[in-house]
């Protein structure tokens, strides 16, 4: 079977990337499926690009997409020029061309009489690139694969989670990329627990806006203490093995211990941040180093000297670029860094992965065996959830978050304390975590700029006084008792004596709502101040209620206790360590 899944045998040892030839009647590269030395396929044997037709379903390798292969235009120094092939390439494929048969030449003759098509100017993108370290990278890969699409699908491994979300939505997508310190591949054997599946070593909750218009990138330390709940992981006989959960343990426990896969991860997550988790991606230590060595290096900077004998980094002050081994060193070190903790170290990886993206982004990969190396790379460092299991769905993946621009792209560090009952470990700062988490939730942005409404104020609604805001609460979600405490609150702080507990509500709601009439536009304008309530929160009914008529309050997931506010704020909360992807002026200090 070769890369396009038509059934050759393997012992021709043809690379998919040679395949493509260049065609110098017409200035692009075009698909050889003939072994070398014999005529390329006939104009009328080949599906004209862009065009759409059903493939013949008695081919090899059962693959039904009907997308058509793309035509890769070579470039050289000048974009809107064709770039020309060595001397003895071009003869060389000149001489296969004569030796076709009298229709195959034929043919090529009446080809080469076409007229040539228009060149088109501007910069061709030869990746598709989006958000999330090796989420941007791995479906950057994938966006270029159509020339070996089934070798890719291969390449794959996925684990079935519980949750199968599709590919592509309408909403926000959380993507949640983890990397392991397993030790699997060459060289890897003095890193990570040996035994082991690995840990959650590096953890990022990627968050894309509904609109496409920013990203928010979350880092997790990974000596986070928090709570991990019951998980159920996938056997290999087709069971169900449900694994305890834990209170007060390590953030990177979630995966493997225990036989945790990494829908522990991600339900660890979830209840960390109150972020409903659409996919995941993991992958290991050999993500960084092939990917590195697939796009010749990735940039980084240090502010000093770098000499950690942990990691066997060495650098001297000043810009650098990595790769391989080193690259992983990097992305690893934190002994000579900063204050030396895994805090340190997100922010080298941040660093790394910003410079990864404006690599891929800006590098023209002009070759297809180059397309071809980072699309293996990829996928080869890839597991991910059944949801996004093939590279058809990869690919519908990466072009639905293909539009974020990379300088609305923002990263973060998930705010914590030192433990003081443990040095080793950290815990969640709540004051500054709390409203981060909020920012996510409520699809509200990190980046400076980005999503603003530009449209103008509306006219403030007037608000009635304490003594005239008359409201049934109930619990929908919220903390147990939250009814009775919120009206215990509004009675008592804020005045309110016409608030009632209603007791709890007949569906559970993920966020909470304030029901009222129009005449009682005043009363809620009130009641959304004092709860800090989102517009989302605010539904108005089509009639006006009677003098004696209460609004209806609903407590959500969301509510966590009165007097805190359930709307996000819109700046980034002070104190959060927060960069942005298009930022080339960071260094390692």
């Amino acid at each position: 079977m070769d890369a396009q899944g038509r059934g050759q045998a393997d012992d021709n040892n043809v690379d998919p990337a040679d395949q493509w030839v260049f065609n110098p009647n017409t200035g692009n590269y075009e698909l050889r499926l003939d072994p070398a030395g014999q005529a390329p396929a006939r104009p009328a044997d080949r599906k004209a690009p862009g065009r759409r037709s059903a493939r013949n379903p008695r081919a090899g390798g059962g693959d039904t997409d009907t997308r058509p292969l793309p035509v890769q235009r070579g470039r050289g120094a000048d974009d809107d020029e064709p770039a020309e092939p060595a001397e003895g390439g071009r003869a060389a494929r000149r001489a296969a061309g004569r030796a076709g048969t009298a229709a195959a030449a034929g043919a090529g003759a009446a080809a080469s009489r076409r007229k040539p098509k228009p060149k088109k100017s501007g910069k061709r993108k030869f990746l598709y690139w989006t958000a999330g370290v090796v989420g941007f990278v791995l479906v950057a890969g994938c966006g270029t694969a159509f020339v070996i699409y089934q070798q890719l699908d291969g390449n794959i491994k996925k684990v079935d989670v519980g949750e199968e979300n599709s590919a592509v939505t309408d909403g926000p997508v959380n993507l949640l990329i983890i990397g392991t310190d397993a030790r699997t591949g060459k060289g890897d054997t003095g890193y990570g627990d040996s035994g082991s599946v690995g840990h959650a070593d590096t953890t990022i909750l990627m968050h894309v806006s509904k609109d496409r218009t920013n990203a928010t990138a979350l880092s997790i330390p990974r000596d986070l203490i928090t709570d991990i709940p019951d998980c159920p992981t996938k056997q290999p006989d087709g069971s169900t093995k449900v694994v305890p959960g834990q209170q007060h343990v390590r953030f990177n426990t979630s995966l493997g211990q225990e036989g945790r896969d990494p829908g522990c991860t991600w339900r660890t997550v979830e209840k960390l941040t109150g972020v409903k988790i659409n996919h995941f991606m993991m992958a290991d230590f050999n993500a960084v180093k092939d990917l590195s060595d697939a796009v010749d290096g990735v940039e980084v900077c240090a502010a000093k000297d770098i000499n950690d004998p942990k990691s066997h980094l060495k650098l001297t002050a000043g810009r650098h670029v990595v790769k391989g081994e080193q690259a992983l060193a990097f992305v690893r070190t934190r002994h000579s860094v900063g204050t030396g903790s895994d805090l340190s170290r997100i922010q080298l990886q941040q660093q790394f992965i910003g410079s990864l993206i404006r690599k891929l982004k800006s590098s023209a990969f002009g070759s297809p065996s180059k397309l071809l190396d980072v699309a293996q790379a990829a996928t080869k460092a890839l597991t991910v959830d059944t949801g996004i299991g093939t590279a058809s769905k990869l690919l519908d993946f990466g072009n639905d978050l293909k539009k974020v621009d990379l300088n609305k792209i923002t990263f973060a560090t998930v705010p914590v304390l030192d433990n003081p009952r443990d040095k080793a470990t950290v815990v969640l700062d709540t004051a500054k975590a709390d409203p981060l988490f909020k920012m996510v939730q409520q699809d509200h942005t990190l980046a400076k700029g980005a999503g603003k409404d530009k449209g103008g104020k509306s006219a403030p609604v007037k608000k009635a006084p304490p003594e005239l805001v008359r409201v049934d609460v109930t619990n929908g979600g919220g903390p147990f008792g939250a009814a009775q405490e919120t009206v215990d609150w509004l009675q008592n702080t804020k005045g309110a004596r016409l608030s009632t507990n209603a007791g709890n509500a007949p569906e559970k709601l993920s966020a909470t709502r304030l029901e009222y009439a129009p005449n009682q536009a005043d009363q809620a304008a009130t009641l959304a101040e004092w709860m800090g309530l989102p517009k989302s929160a605010l539904k108005k009914t089509g009639a006006d209620a009677g003098p004696r008529v209460p609004m209806k309050l609903v407590l959500g997931k969301d509510f966590t206790a009165p007097g805190s506010p359930i709307e996000a704020p819109t700046e980034t909360p002070e104190g959060v360590q927060h960069v942005n992807a298009d930022d080339k002026n960071i260094c390692a200090k």
